[in-house]
């Protein structure tokens, strides 16, 4: 007779050694970055333009540049993506079209970026003729980022109990309303983690601006949605193929700034998050 706990310390055992292998490669990954960015972190860096064919001076353009293709991206994402999931949650039947729209959906979160980028070259840059530009950059990240916010959002409203549906119904309460005063509300939480995850991917993706936005070398700072921009992930992969002697303190201080602009919008939707479940009542 198999003994039950020999049994689940095996499996936890398995648990804890996958957890390890995801854990600790990230955390070296980090440590590494830490230690050899930091040195390069200082006021100029953060605040000056590059120097030397980029080999000095400082990221601010590139730092500017990534907070506007991700703002943007949001902004166009997240009510689009908003609204799709509640019509497909709360109006849409559930029939084999919806199913298909699902499915869909699921797999648009696994197209490879590049695919993306040259979507949005060929959609935005010059169908429309928006040109290399902030604007064709941002739709397109929003465009990459949207079935990761369709997916999150649906499976927050679905989370939230059709009790509160019925009871505010048989109130004499609209659906439209509540749907915005009752589903809403406590679907935030899951609506923002969709989000964070849009955002993480939204800041660090090089393909999609590599084809839309990304310029080599500005040393201004973009005047209007239509002008190209620097941006921390194309400007690291720059410094370290395209740009020869650079120092190594200059690309780990780069890829340091990116991984804490990442970190800081993730820790701030994240504290938004938790004071919104704070108010769930289920």
């Amino acid at each position: 007779m198999r003994n039950p706990y020999r049994t689940q310390k095996i499996a936890f055992f398995f648990l804890l050694l996958s957890t390890l292998l995801i854990v600790v490669p990230v955390g070296l990954i980090v440590v590494i970055i830490i230690q050899k960015g930091l040195p390069a972190i200082n006021w100029q860096f953060l605040s000056e333009v590059p120097q030397q064919g980029m080999r000095a001076g400082g990221i601010f353009p590139a730092i500017v540049g990534t907070f506007y293709l991700v703002s943007g991206a949001i902004l166009f994402a997240l009510p689009i993506g908003l609204l799709a999931a509640v019509y497909l949650t709360e109006y849409a039947k559930d029939n084999l079209l919806t199913r298909i729209i699902k499915l869909a959906i699921v797999n648009l979160a696994g197209v490879p970026s590049v695919v993306y980028g040259l979507f949005g070259f060929a959609l935005f840059v010059v169908f429309f003729k928006f040109g290399a530009s902030i604007l064709s950059g941002s739709l397109t990240l929003g465009i990459m980022i949207l079935p990761v916010i369709i997916t999150t959002s649906v499976e927050a409203l679905e989370s939230v109990p059709a009790s509160f549906r019925e009871v505010s119904l048989s109130l004499g309460v609209s659906k439209w309303q509540t749907i915005r005063n009752i589903v809403l509300p406590n679907a935030v939480p899951g609506i923002l983690t969709g989000t964070i995850l849009g955002l993480g991917r939204a800041a660090g993706e090089t393909a999609p601006i590599l084809f839309t936005v990304a310029a080599f070398y500005l040393p201004q700072l973009p005047a209007s949605i239509f002008d190209q921009a620097m941006a921390l992930p194309y400007h690291l992969y720059v410094i370290s193929t395209q740009v020869p002697n650079v120092d190594e303190k200059v690309r780990y201080g780069t890829a340091f700034v990116l991984l804490a602009l990442v970190l800081s919008m993730n820790l701030v939707a994240i504290v938004i998050r938790s004071k919104f479940r704070k108010k769930k009542k289920w």
